[in-house]
């Protein structure tokens, strides 16, 4: 049975200090690291399990401070178990590779996370996966089949932030006796407790707000379901994707305090966005919790908050070229993918040449906003639009 998720009791204990010697102690946690690890005699050798998280048999495996990363991220999400890996694209193909066989068929969003969608399409190719796309803003278009063993959840959705109904679509998955898999990496584990809302998977991608510092690869898989861990388990270690304990040591010390800068760079997107929205060059904002964003109630209904990551809609009359060169007048925005860190981001899409079909007809730029001061953001945004004639 699950442990009762209690926010904010994971929070003081997430801060606290734990690991302690005889002889020492502090409010730092060592960096234990190895790639052998040795018995005390032959009989344990023998009877190493590797599956077993008291034990340590390899380093590939895990030492104690990955150990200590993935329970405290487990502990995070309200989950039992968690495995670590060196990116969350990795977290993606794992699970992917481990949940489905040839002649199963795996639903996905039609907004998701591009890099997911071409896993599954590699998977489709080259095992005979059968792979399939839904609306998550229309649950009739979720067509279940006999051999439909996942469904691919991402909400927001990447790029374009439509909020998904997790609990009206966990159920019809369920219903039909399919996995629920979550990129809740936008939520971080803070907005949106996946596994109350009946997911059945928690993928994020801790090189975000987790690491915080834009210089750290590692994606994380958790699950309440023991038979599920397994599975992914069998695959991790086929597959040798560990991770180093330097680089857990780092997202291990940015843990205590990213919900803080989770919550401090919300509400400034949040006034950003507002004054975007404002704006004569702009037609849409995208960001969950404004009214007129898509899923904006769901948003309301199942999330505590929102990450500092949005896009906004050009209007039509204003070209491509018009604005990849706002993007390029930016200062303090810099052009890069991934976000996270401390440093706000701003990323052009052609989406009309990433999908099939895109609700608006204008151009549009990602903006991921940072530590900087607000005033400073707002001031480099307009400087920007105003080269726009």
């Amino acid at each position: 049975m699950s442990k009762v998720h209690n926010p904010n009791l994971l929070w003081t204990e997430l801060v606290q200090p734990d690991q302690s010697h005889d002889h020492f102690q502090s409010l730092t946690s060592s960096v234990e690291r190895a790639s052998t690890v040795v018995f005390k005699d032959v009989k344990s050798l023998r009877n190493r399990n590797w599956r077993d998280k008291s034990q340590y048999t390899y380093g590939l495996l895990g030492t104690p401070t990955t150990r200590r990363l993935e329970r405290k991220l487990a502990l995070i999400e309200g989950g039992e178990h968690c495995i670590l890996l060196p990116s969350g694209l990795a977290a993606i193909s794992l699970t992917l590779l481990a949940l489905l066989k040839s002649g199963d068929r795996v639903l996905l969003p039609n907004n998701a996370y591009e890099p997911a969608s071409e896993a599954a399409r590699y998977m489709a190719t080259s095992f005979g996966v059968e792979v399939a796309f839904y609306d998550p803003l229309c649950l009739e278009s979720v067509e279940m089949t006999f051999n439909t063993k996942l469904l691919w959840v991402e909400t927001p959705g990447s790029v374009t932030m439509e909020v998904a109904d997790l609990p009206a679509l966990a159920a019809i998955a369920h219903a039909h006796q399919a996995l629920v898999a979550v990129d809740a990496t936008w939520a971080a584990g803070i907005a949106m407790n996946v596994f109350e809302l009946g997911a059945d998977i928690s993928i994020q991608a801790l090189t975000k707000y987790q690491s915080g510092g834009s210089d750290v690869m590692m994606g994380s898989i958790v699950t309440r379901d023991q038979h599920i861990n397994d599975k992914l388990l069998d695959v991790h270690v086929r597959l040798g994707m560990g991770v180093s304990p330097e680089d857990c040591n780092i997202v291990l010390r940015s843990l205590p305090h990213y919900k803080l800068r989770y919550q401090a760079q919300d509400k400034v997107a949040r006034n950003i966005a507002q004054w975007l929205s404002q704006q004569s060059h702009i037609t849409q904002l995208l960001h969950p919790a404004l009214p007129d964003s898509p899923g904006h109630a769901i948003w309301q209904r199942d999330f505590t908050g929102a990450a500092s990551l949005f896009s906004v809609v050009f209007k039509s009359n204003i070209s491509q070229q018009q604005v990849d060169a706002f993007v390029e007048a930016l200062q303090l925005f810099h052009i890069g993918y991934s976000w996270g860190g401390s440093v706000s981001l701003a990323v052009p899409y052609a989406l009309n040449q990433m999908r099939k079909s895109y609700s608006y007809e204008g151009c549009l730029v990602r903006l991921y906003i940072g530590l900087e001061d607000e005033s400073d953001l707002i001031a480099d945004l307009r400087q920007a639009l105003s080269i726009i004639s």
